[in-house]
Order: structure tokens, then sequence, then C-alpha cells
């Protein structure tokens, strides 16, 4: 009794809890409210990141394969050659470190190697034919949504074999030959056509395209600038793309002990590291900028340094040394940076007086590539080197689209991926009488140019562009520090006089492993916190519907469910 006497004053009632609407005390009113995962933001391909995550996390490999080729065909390719622009916007990473996300692609899109390629049907059949020029990653992924949704499709390849710079440009230790045949059949099984060793322009003029609805233009960069110095042309100067084609091909060149590559971007790495497995003792690459400007995938410069090259930094070429008309050398100049230019990198400028030569019985030249456009009709505008389309791969009013590297400098397999299928949307619009730029707002995925097919053929309810979450949003307390799982490598020494593989892929339980690190931002994964934490009851679960909802009428508005859930899926409605 005298315990009770110390309590203060308290109103009570009699009447039951559910009787009584303590939600009229409410003066802030939470929501559930599911929210965009920085990495599907930041995917080119529009890739469901956190979707396949939770997918890998339960055992569900199939199932998350048919989400990524949902958006993209080529899983097994990004998994392997991507620069997983995903992973430097991790939320992940500024906890611990970023999720494997290339990992597990790879993992998913191997998991289903072995599995026969199905003859797809596509029904109704339209009467619409589209012509697609190049079988690269723009091409086909171009084609292989047209197909999905109901077109006749024919691509051109003026190469004996399909795959653009994917079978030509990126050696077999980086994307097996395999890996590209099985994905490229499985495009082909949705009734793809691919007509090899045609050259539109050679073998068939533009003009004879009329009879297709509309035109993709997918030709690729297969070209090397040229460095426009002193001594330039002539014997010995090779170039980069030619000799990784050459290589991929099966040949194996004498390119003596000493190799000189001037550049810094993936075909110059690429080049270095091919020319090691050669059997070249020496690799020398030269790059006029910093390692912080150099374009080349970070990952892929750091493995070349464990292998062996070396990379002059901040290091320019004035002067091709000639021997009896051979390229023995080079003279350079020492470069300092200075303001940012336009590509936002900033401008090296040469240090007077730090000029220097070196030797080799080999100089190549990777400094970056170009298309040829030369088939193409006036109609079609080109601006420095690059046909000019719109952010739906738009060309020309008549029906021509364009993507990939003849149209986007940056000459990366995930955005000419991203490329083919907006344009494969496009396509589909242009057709119907449409324009897929009023559908823009619907289909986009966060703010940096990814569009879904998924939201395009099924929009969602409610909102559509879905705001981001930010790594401050995530309640950390409920995550513990767990090591990143990644791709085991090649050993150094295993890896010299062979184009195996360097890396090898996940098993099951490391995939599953590391897919359980994902955070889930911005996606309620019925952790039950909210239902634990509220003071009130006022949190229901719909076993109907596998959701919970809030039920206003109790809720007092005291935020704590917003405060404990982990992945910012409870917002303050406004």
């Amino acid at each position: 009794m005298g315990r009770i006497k110390v309590l203060p004053i308290t109103a009570i009632s009699d009447t039951p809890f559910s009787i009584t609407k303590t939600g009229r005390w409410r003066y802030e009113t939470p929501e559930f409210r599911n929210k965009l995962s920085p990495c599907n933001e930041a995917c080119p391909a529009g890739n469901d990141i956190e979707g396949f995550m939770v997918l890998t996390k339960e055992g569900k490999f199939r199932e998350a394969w048919e989400l990524i080729k949902e958006e993209n065909p080529f899983p097994g390719v990004c998994g392997r050659v991507c620069f997983h622009p995903c992973e430097f916007s991790c939320n992940r990473k500024e906890y611990d470190e970023a999720l494997s996300i290339h990992a597990i692609e790879r993992f998913l899109a191997d998991s289903q190697i072995n599995t026969k390629s199905e003859k797809h049907q596509t029904n109704p059949k339209k009467k619409e034919k589209v012509a697609i020029i190049g079988s690269g990653p723009a091409g086909l992924t171009c084609a292989y949504h047209l197909a999905r949704m109901g077109y006749s499709t024919a691509v051109f390849e003026a190469h004996s074999s399909p795959g653009g710079i994917l079978r030509t440009g990126i050696p077999e230790y980086r994307l097996p030959r395999s890996i590209l045949d099985h994905e490229i059949s499985d495009i082909e099984s949705w009734g793809v056509e691919i007509r090899t060793n045609t050259s539109i322009g050679k073998d068939i003029a533009f003009q004879d395209l009329k009879t297709f609805q509309a035109i993709f233009i997918s030709t690729g960069a297969h070209h090397s600038r040229n460095l426009e110095i002193t001594h330039e042309e002539g014997r010995g100067i090779l170039s980069g793309l030619d000799l990784l084609k050459r290589i991929r091909m099966g040949e194996r060149p004498s390119l003596g002990e000493k190799m000189i590559v001037i550049g810094g971007g993936n075909v110059a790495i690429d080049v270095a590291r091919s020319a090691l497995r050669l059997g070249i003792r020496t690799v020398e690459v030269y790059y006029r900028r910093s390692r912080e400007e150099m374009p080349a995938i970070p990952g892929e410069v750091e493995e070349a340094l464990l292998e062996g090259v070396k990379i002059h930094f901040l290091t320019s070429p004035i002067k091709v040394i000639r021997e009896r008309e051979k390229a023995i050398g080079i003279e350079c100049v020492k470069m300092t940076l200075g303001r940012p230019d336009e590509s936002g990198r900033r401008r090296p400028f040469p240090i007077e007086g730090s000029n220097f030569q070196v030797y080799g019985e080999s100089v190549i030249l990777a400094i970056g590539e170009v298309p040829n456009l030369s088939f193409l009709p006036q109609e079609v505008p080109v601006k420095d080197g690059l046909v000019q389309n719109d952010e739906t791969g738009l060309v020309h009013p008549k029906g021509i689209f364009a993507g990939g590297d003849v149209s986007n400098p940056s000459h990366s397999v995930v955005e000419a991926i991203g490329s083919g299928k907006k344009a494969a949307l496009a396509i589909h619009e242009y057709i119907r009488g449409g324009s897929l730029k009023e559908k823009f707002p619907m289909i986009r995925v966060g703010g940096k140019g990814t569009v879904s097919l998924k939201k395009y053929f099924h929009p969602p309810e409610g909102e559509t562009n879905l705001s981001v979450v930010p790594f401050k949003e995530i309640n950390t307390d409920y995550f513990e520090h767990l090591r990143r799982i990644s791709n085991p490598s090649l050993p150094i020494e295993e890896r010299k006089g062979t184009f195996k593989e360097v890396y090898a892929g996940l098993d099951r339980k490391m995939a599953e492993e590391e897919a359980s690190r994902c955070f889930t931002c911005g996606t309620c994964n019925m952790c039950g916190n909210c239902y634990i934490f509220c003071p009130d009851l006022a949190i229901n679960l719909i076993s109907t519907k596998n959701v919970y909802e809030i039920d206003y009428d109790h809720c007092k508005g005291c935020l704590i469910c917003l405060e404990e859930c982990p992945r910012n899926v409870i917002s303050l409605k406004v």
C-alpha cells in the first residue's frame, strides 16, 4: 500500500483498449513506404539487385537468375567484366565493405550454365520487323527484349561470330568464350536471327533496310585513335584493339622481350596483361594522368600491377623513335595536372625540359577507340565521331535509333546493355505510334538514367520514382560487421603462359552468406521490429498479404517503429 501512495496521480479508464481510440492523440503519422536501394539506382542495366540478393540468400538461384534476365540478357558477362558501379554506391561500404554484387551475379549465371536453352514462344507474334546493325552488347540486348515483346529481329554482324567487343576485345582470362556463347545462345532461343559475315555498307546498303519498320545502329567502336605525334605512322606501331582481336582469335604474335603500351583505359591494361601471358618479359604502360584519373577498372589495374606490369603515370609520348623505319621506342615528357577539363578529370600539362626516351621491341597504342560510321546516310546526325541521339536512343523520326559505343563515349559493356534496353522500349513505342519520353518518369529507377522494363509492363501502384535510401538512414544497430566474400583468384605464378580465367566463382555457401550481408535498403523484409516495439499494439500483421499495416485508430505517433526500422522503410507521412 505504501508503494501505491508514492505513485503520481494518473488518469485511468476502465474502457477496453480496443474501444479507446488513442490514435486521436497522434501528432506525427508514420507510414510504410518502400524506397530505392542505391545499388539499384546505380546499375546502368537496370537490374533489381536488392531483389536478386534476397532470392540468393534464400537459395532461390533459378528465380534470382530469371529476375536478372528480365532486364539484362548478360548476367554471366556482367558478372565478369562490368565495372560494377552498384558496389561503389552500396550502403554497406560505409559500414564495413561493399557487397560483392558482381560476384553473386556471376554465381547466379554460372549456376544455370548447364541448363538447356529453351525455345521460347512469343505470342502473339507481331508483324513489324526490326533491323539491328551490330551484335555487341547493345545490339543483342535490344534484339533480346524486342523478341520477348514478339517482334521479328534481324541482327547484322560483319564479323564471322556474334558478340562484338565481347568476343574480339576482352581477353579470355576475363571472359571465357564458353560463357559468351551460352548467353548468346539463350538470346537466339527467343527467335533472334543473327546474320554473320554481313557488313552494312558493303554487303548490304543501309538504304536496303527500308523494309524494316525500325533500325537500331550498334556497331561499337573498333578503331583505335591516333596519337598524332611525330613519326607515328609506319612499321612497328600496333593498335591495342587489333592486337587483342588477334590474340582472341588464337594468334600468338611475336612481340619481342619488351613492350611499350600507351594509354590508361581497359584496352591498355588488357593488352599489358595479355602480353605477359604471351611470354613478354617486360611490359610498361605510359599514361599522361595520375592513377586517380585512370579510366581503366581499378581492380584490373591492381591485378596488372600484381602480375608485374609497370605503369608510369603523368607521362606522355611526344615522338616515336625509329631505326631503319621501324619503331624501337618513344620519347616522352613528364606531365603535371591542372584544372579539370570537359571530361571532369584534371587536364595534364607538359613539364618543360623533362623529356626522356624509352626503348622496346613493340609499341602498342591504346588511347581510345572510335566507331566507323562511314556506312551511315547523311540523314543520320554525327558530331565528334558519335551518332547523335536522345536519351531514349532515337536518332531520326523515320525510325532510326542508336546505342552503345556509337553514341556513348564512355565505352562500357553495362552502359551499352542499358542503352540497348532503352532502345528496345523506344522502338516498341515508336511502332505503336507513341514516344518513350512521355513514359520516362514512370519507368525511371532513381535519377541516374536507369530504366526498368518491369515497371514499363507492370506499372507499380502509388509512387513510381522512389527516393533513394542514404546510409545515414540505415539503423546499423541491427547488423553485425562481417567480412566481404569475393571470388577467389588464380595465384600470380599460375597466370604466366596461360589465358585461364583469373577469378573462380563463389560456391553455393559463399553466395548465400555474402547475399545475407545485404541491408535490403528501403525494402521491408518482415523482420518484425515495428511489430515488437510498438507500445500501442498498433502494428498488425496481415498474413494474407504477408505485410504489416499501421492501425491509425490506436497509433499515437511515438515513432518508435520509425527509429527501430533497420532499413528506412517507415517514414513520416506528409
